[in-house]
C-alpha cells in the first residue's frame, strides 16, 4: 500500500546528457555515481535513498536539509574537474509505489527537484522556497546561506521561488576544501576505472571499484568533521 512521506531531494543533473553520444553519457554517468558515492559518505544510510534518473540522480535525504545542501554543494565540486553537474534541491511530499527499495519513489518532492535542476547553470544549484522553509526549522539561522535567486516557471507553467547559496557568506574550512577536491577527484578517476570495464562487458558496481582506491572512504569520513 502506497505509503507518503515528507523528506529533502537533491537532484542532480548532468547538463545536456541526451545530446550526448552513448559512450559519453555511460562514462559521466558512472562518474556521478563515484561522485554521489563519496558525497554521501557522511549520511546515514539509513537516512538516505540514491535513485537513477535519466539525466543523473537523485538523492532523498531523511530528516537533514542542511546535510542535503552540503551534499549537493560538495558534488557541485566535481564541476571544476569536468563532470558538468547542476543541482536542484527541494523538500516536499513523496509516495512509495509498494516497491522494494527506493525505485518505486514519485511524488512533488523529486519533480520539483528536478525542474528545477533545468534552470541550473553548470556548478551551481537553486533551492525552493520549501527547502529554505525546512533548513530554517531543522537549524534555524542556517537559511540565510541561501539568498533570493528569482521566480521561474517551469515548462508545466509552474512559479516557484527559487534561493542560490550566498556567494559573500563564510566559506567552508580550507582544509575541508582540499580534502574534497582530492576525494572527488579519486572519484572521477574511480568513475573512468568502472566505465572501462563496463566497455570490456563487466558491470561492477561503484562501491566495488571504489573500493579499490586506496584511502577515498578515510577522505570521505574526514569531510564530515
Amino acid at each position: 500500500m502506497p505509503t507518503a512521506f515528507s523528506a529533502s531531494v537533491a537532484f542532480l543533473r548532468i547538463q545536456d546528457f541526451a545530446r550526448r553520444p552513448a559512450s559519453e553519457q555511460a562514462r559521466l554517468r558512472a562518474q556521478l555515481e563515484a561522485v554521489v558515492a563519496v558525497t554521501a559518505a557522511d549520511l546515514p544510510a539509513e537516512r538516505r535513498i540514491v535513485l537513477d534518473a535519466s539525466d543523473g540522480a537523485v538523492i532523498v535525504v531523511l530528516r537533514d536539509p542542511r546535510g542535503t545542501l552540503r551534499l549537493a554543494e560538495s558534488a557541485l565540486a566535481a564541476s571544476s574537474a569536468g563532470l558538468p553537474l547542476s543541482a536542484g534541491l527541494n523538500h516536499g511530499t513523496l509516495k512509495t509505489a509498494g516497491k522494494k527499495g527506493g525505485d518505486g519513489l514519485t511524488g512533488d518532492g523529486i519533480a520539483v527537484a528536478a525542474s528545477i535542476a533545468q534552470f541550473t547553470a553548470p556548478g551551481r544549484l537553486f533551492a525552493s522556497r520549501a527547502f529554505r522553509e525546512a533548513l530554517a526549522d531543522a537549524a534555524p539561522g542556517q537559511e540565510a546561506v541561501l539568498v533570493p535567486a528569482g521566480t521561474f516557471n517551469d515548462p508545466g507553467l509552474r512559479t516557484h521561488e527559487l534561493y542560490k547559496p550566498d556567494a559573500q557568506g563564510p566559506r567552508r574550512r580550507g582544509r575541508r576544501q582540499a580534502l574534497l577536491g582530492v576525494a572527488l577527484a579519486v572519484a572521477l578517476v574511480a568513475g573512468g576505472i568502472a566505465y572501462r570495464l563496463w566497455v570490456d562487458g563487466e558491470a561492477p558496481s561503484v562501491d566495488a571499484v571504489l573500493a579499490k582506491v586506496p584511502y577515498w572512504r578515510e577522505l570521505a569520513r574526514k569531510l564530515a568533521r
